[in-house]
C-alpha cells in the first residue's frame, strides 16, 4: 500500500498562501488592473509619451503580479487532484509528482511571501543594477564581471527582462562596470539589498607569484 500522506504540506501551503492573498489584495489589484487598462487603451495616451510608459509599465507589473497569484492558486487546486489520483490508484510514480510540485510550490509561495514583505515606496518597481570594478587590477575588473555574469543568470532563471544598457570592457580581463535593467515586479526590492561593496579574496590567477588577491 502506498504510504504517501501530504496533508500536513499541502494545509500549510494553503494556509500561508491565504496569508499572502490578504496582503495582496487581489480584488483591489484587478480594479487597479481595470483602471490602468482603461487608462492604456485611451486614444490620446501616446500624446505624452512619458506617462503613457509610466501607464503601460504599470499595467504590466500589476498583470504579472495577478497572474503569479493566480497561478499559484490553480496549481494548488491541480495538487489536490494529483494527490487525489495517486492514493485512488496506489501509484508510486504520481505520488512522487505530487512531491515535486509541493517542493516546487514552497519554493514559489515562499518568493510570493518575501514579495508581501517589500513594501516600502520603491519596492514594487523595477531595477537599475550598476556594477563597478574598484581597485585591484585585472582581479577587480574579473570580478565585476562574474557578478554581472551571476546576476544576469540570477534573472533568466527567474525570467525576468534584461536590458543591459551599457558596457565598459577592461584592457586585460573583465569589465571596469556595466549597467543593466531588470524589469519585473519587485525588482528594485529585491535587488537594492545587494549594494554596497561585494569582496573577493582568492589566489590571483593573473599573477605569477600566487598570492592572495582581495578584490
Amino acid at each position: 500500500m502506498l504510504e504517501f500522506d501530504p496533508s500536513a504540506d499541502i494545509q500549510a501551503l494553503r494556509s500561508t498562501f491565504a496569508d499572502i492573498k490578504a496582503v495582496v489584495d487581489v480584488d483591489a489589484l484587478r480594479a487597479e488592473i481595470d483602471r490602468l487598462s482603461e487608462e492604456a487603451g485611451a486614444p490620446d495616451l501616446w500624446d505624452d509619451v512619458e506617462k503613457a510608459q509610466k501607464v503601460t509599465s504599470a499595467l504590466s507589473h500589476r498583470q504579472a503580479e495577478l497572474k503569479r497569484v493566480t497561478d499559484v492558486e490553480q496549481r494548488l487546486d491541480d495538487l489536490d487532484v494529483l494527490v487525489e489520483l495517486a492514493l485512488e490508484m496506489d501509484d508510486e510514480d504520481t505520488a512522487a509528482e505530487a512531491r515535486r510540485e509541493i517542493e516546487t510550490l514552497q519554493d514559489v509561495i515562499g518568493q510570493l511571501e518575501v514579495q508581501t514583505l517589500l513594501d516600502g515606496e520603491y519596492d514594487a518597481r523595477s531595477a537599475v543594477v550598476t556594477i563597478r570594478s574598484g581597485a585591484g587590477g585585472d582581479d577587480a575588473t574579473d570580478f565585476a564581471e562574474m557578478l554581472m555574469r551571476m546576476y544576469l543568470r540570477w534573472a533568466e532563471r527567474h525570467k525576468y527582462p534584461v536590458k543591459v544598457m551599457d558596457t565598459s570592457y577592461a584592457e586585460g580581463a573583465g569589465i571596469k562596470s556595466a549597467t543593466f535593467e531588470v524589469d519585473a515586479p519587485y525588482a528594485y526590492g529585491t535587488l537594492s539589498v545587494e549594494a554596497g561593496t561585494h569582496r573577493l579574496a582568492r589566489i590571483s590567477p593573473f599573477g605569477s607569484a600566487d598570492k592572495r588577491q582581495t578584490s
